[in-house]
């Protein structure tokens, strides 16, 4: 029987570390990684070191794989999926890797098997490794799903699909342009590309005529289905037989299992982007509660998390909030895991008991050493807007202090945000502790403002280099000499840089045209870093693209005589 340990993190001056408490709240390993994940069932828990590799611990917090991998999935039948800067491949709980060649892709295992993809002259192919590491099913397929109730839908061709069992044999086979979406026996498919969905039987006879814009699997005889009308999705929920239980009228639906569904009507009506509010409803179509949740998760054991605008919570099958579980204020999710409850509200984890008593909370202060330290203050003036911004605390000079706390809650976009109305965008800011020496402190800001309906969120970052002593924010010219061309310097080796990177794949060609005097940048110990915010100088994927520049390469054009230098050196 394995101790039963849960990942917490502290703030440090170091940055983030996670470690392992019990259900105490005391730590049994202590913090020290990038991230920790939970343990699982085997004993073992994926942590990420400080380098941002992945490993597997014991829960002596040894480890059993060693940090060398940049991903490393759950275990499932004994088996994790790793990946490195070569490709995929498989490892038992000993570490052991059982793959004898790499692979471009690995899902997890399911039914003892794991699909994988490879790259051949024909394109991108799929097929089925064992839990040796073994290709039992070569590949072969465009598409490939998991195995479930020993069996898995493929794609052998166009308008060819089949499924198969775990010894390769095609079952039955599919002549259609899509088929998808197993459960329950039963298969969504189109006749005709680009057409209506309906639903197919494992042998292939149509059950369901194809009638509907959109359609999900059946679950406890049970399917999502929905209709398109002048570009906005409407749902609805039908039974194996075509009967609707209910009509395709609301903005989302989904199924929480135990029989229960999430029914979730448009916020604004006008506006169903901005979101749903959710009523709780039996899979008959009867309604156990009004519209009034904003999130609800899948039923377990009698249970399921659920918030609104103001307070976390669990819903019993009645729909209705369990009175005798913990109601938390503040938006997040809840989950029981053995003798504690798992709380991450507002982004943040906490954990508490059955009666709601706090076992374990994040601290909100950070001492950087004996006279300064870092206070983390929350900013929640809507539900959809939500800061967690830097406080300097130390600084023998208050004057300077309440104004360095001034610029640090501004740009943390700290500012006034109507609370009694509906946003049309989330924000969300956060900061972390770069580097601190000496003097020297860097804050890392960051933000992501998702407006709804948008493709995706867009990042902000701020670094900060701020000198305790007198709170002046260094920018990248105070690094350098008067009258030194560090501009052209700096730009050179970032071009030099940018040129040797075989991978460098992310940058638009021609976009880089040398640093700005005023380049964001920050420094720590041994380099200088210069980034460039999404679109910039490469596309959105790419994230912030940084260049480390030693300060060995620079150090005849810094002013070691200067202030930003002297504050850490």
């Amino acid at each position: 029987m394995h101790p039963k340990l849960f990942p917490a993190p502290i703030n440090s001056k170091e940055g983030e570390r996670w470690g392992y408490i019990d259900a105490r709240g005391d730590f049994r390993i202590q913090p020290q990684f990038g991230r920790a994940n939970d343990f699982q069932k085997n004993g073992l828990a994926i942590v990420e070191d400080e380098n941002g590799n992945y490993g597997v611990i014991d829960t002596k917090g040894q480890f059993i794989v060693k940090p060398e991998y940049q991903y490393i999935a759950p275990y499932q039948d004994g088996r994790a999926v790793v990946s490195d800067q070569n490709g995929y491949g498989v490892i038992d709980e000993k570490g052991n890797v059982l793959t004898n060649k790499y692979y471009s892709f690995i899902g997890s295992y399911q039914d003892d098997v794991a699909v994988f993809s490879q790259q051949k002259e024909e394109g991108t192919l799929y097929g089925y490794l064992n839990k040796k590491g073994e290709e039992v099913i070569p590949a072969q397929y465009l598409l490939a799903e998991d195995f479930k109730e020993r069996k898995a839908l493929v794609k052998i061709h166009e308008n060819q699909y089949a499924l198969l069992n775990k010894e390769g044999k095609l079952l039955y086979t599919y002549p259609y342009p899509y088929v998808g979406q197993r459960g329950d026996g039963l298969l969504v498919f189109q006749r005709e590309t680009d057409g209506k969905y309906g639903y197919i039987n494992e042998k292939g006879k149509v059950i369901l005529e194809p009638q509907y814009d959109g359609a999900q699997a059946f679950r406890d005889g049970r399917a999502v289905i929905n209709r398109i009308d002048d570009y906005l999705y409407y749902y609805g929920l039908i039974n194996k037989s075509g009967k609707k239980i209910l009509d395709t009228e609301y903005n989302d639906i989904e199924q929480l299992g135990e029989n229960r569904i999430a029914v979730g009507k448009a916020v604004k009506a006008d506006q169903p982007y901005l979101g749903s509010l959710y009523a709780i409803a039996t899979t008959n179509g009867e309604f156990l509660s009004d519209f009034r949740y904003e999130n609800v998760l899948p039923y377990k054991k009698g249970l399921a998390s659920a918030h609104d605008q103001e307070q976390t919570f669990f819903l019993n099958r009645k729909g209705k909030i369990a009175q005798n579980m913990p109601i938390l204020p503040g938006q997040g999710t809840l989950s029981i895991e053995g003798p504690l409850i798992k709380a991450m509200i507002d982004y943040q984890l906490y954990y508490v008991n059955d009666a709601g008593e706090i076992v374990w909370r994040p601290r909100k202060t950070i001492r950087l050493n004996n006279q300064y330290r870092v206070l983390q203050m929350k900013y929640k003036p809507n539900p959809d807007y939500l800061v967690y911004y830097p406080i300097v605390r130390g600084m023998e000079d208050v004057v300077a202090q309440r104004e360095v706390n001034d610029k640090l809650k501004d740009y943390s976009q700290v500012k006034p945000i109507p609370s009694d109305q509906q946003l049309e965008y989330s924000y969300y800011g956060n900061f972390e502790i770069e580097f601190f020496q000496k003097e020297l402190l860097v804050l890392e800001l960051n933000g992501s403002q998702y407006y709804f309906g948008a493709a995706h969120p867009m990042p902000t970052k701020i670094y900060t280099n701020i000198n305790l002593v007198d709170g002046e924010f260094f920018e990248l010219k105070d690094l350098f000499k008067p009258g030194s061309s560090y501009v052209e310097v700096l730009s050179q080796i970032v071009a030099d840089q940018i040129a040797e990177d075989e991978n460098n794949f992310y940058t638009f060609p021609d976009a880089y045209q040398g640093i700005k005097p005023d380049q964001p940048c920050y420094v720590n110990k041994e380099s200088l870093f210069v980034y460039f915010p999404p679109y910039d100088i490469a596309p959105y994927a790419a994230g912030f693209v940084t260049f480390e520049i030693p300060f060995s390469e620079i150090i005849d054009i810094i002013d070691q005589d200067g202030a930003f230098w002297r504050s850490f050196h």
